[in-house]
């Protein structure tokens, strides 16, 4: 089986790696010079090539691109990669996207007679490149059933879920919360502040209660410290936060408290934090 893959940055880059180190051949395609040079020294099996349309020939494509319109501009019409794909050929999406955009582009497969799964990643890339990434399925379980194997390269668990709205949905609510989360912890800490408690000691005294949390494990200590540096980047979560949103509107949901934390990442990011770590969301919160 040939496999290609577009997009190795934070997280796609782990997946190839896997795959490369399992042995499979793959044909590596992005824009980023040294990422394409990481992933090709995970092992023997991977080749860089100059152009997306270079992977026309391959039985399976996997994308992992930042933005809706990225697939959108490479994929779909008449000079994108799926007019180029042979039928019965297999095209995996792993981007964190609207289900509206995951539609899309399943029909756009179906009709070159492609098979499409749409599977967002569950946690972050030192899951990725440790092959322990929760991958949720969506789509043609046929389509599954073939490529499972190679899911199960990449990620655990491998979780087929049905619908493409439905792993858009898991992905899309996963990261809701999770910000909402950090919004929320963000101001305890600045209540804290108000309070004159040391941040660090609050986290502490917190473990032990029903504050405990994620967020509060990973992001508390490095908001405590001043950390900032980006491991998942504020406009990231911007982007992915407001995919949310708009989903949970257009099904009827006025995700209020969501919506609160779409504006702070909003502030923030029209801030100057937008290339920070989401918990830079701290800093505009008073």
């Amino acid at each position: 089986m040939q496999i290609g893959f577009i997009g190795v940055g934070a997280m796609g880059g782990g997946l190839a790696r896997n795959l490369i180190r399992a042995g499979k051949s793959v044909l590596i395609y992005d824009i980023n010079a040294a990422m394409v040079e990481k992933t090709l020294a995970a092992g023997t099996t991977g080749k860089a090539v100059q152009n997306a349309a270079d992977l026309a020939g391959c039985d399976l494509v996997f994308t992992s691109l930042p933005l809706p319109a990225h697939l959108q501009e490479t994929m779909l019409g008449d000079a994108g990669l799926l007019a180029k794909m042979s039928p019965g050929a297999v095209y995996i999406d792993v981007s964190t996207i609207d289900p509206g955009t995951a539609r899309e582009l399943e029909a756009a497969a179906k009709e070159k007679g492609i098979g499409f799964l749409e599977c967002p990643l569950g946690k972050t890339p030192a899951q990725a490149e440790t092959a322990e990434e929760p991958i949720f399925v969506g789509g043609d379980e046929t389509v599954y059933q073939k490529v499972k194997d190679i899911l199960e390269i990449i990620g655990n668990p491998v979780t087929y879920l049905g619908t493409v709205d439905a792993a858009c949905a898991v992905k899309l609510i996963s990261n809701l919360i999770g910000m909402t989360n950090l919004a929320v912890l963000a101001e305890g800490i600045r209540i804290g502040e108000a309070a004159g408690l040391d941040k660090k000691l609050l986290l502490e005294l917190l473990d032990d209660t029903g504050a405990k949390s994620f967020q509060m494990n990973v992001r508390g200590p490095w908001i405590a410290s001043g950390d900032f540096g980006a491991r998942f980047g504020l406009d990231l979560a911007l982007k992915d936060v407001r995919l949310g949103v708009e989903m949970a509107q257009a099904w009827g949901n006025d995700a209020k408290t969501m919506q609160v934390t779409l504006d702070y990442l909003k502030q923030a990011s029209d801030g100057g934090l937008g290339k920070e770590d989401c918990n830079a969301i701290y800093k505009i919160i008073k």
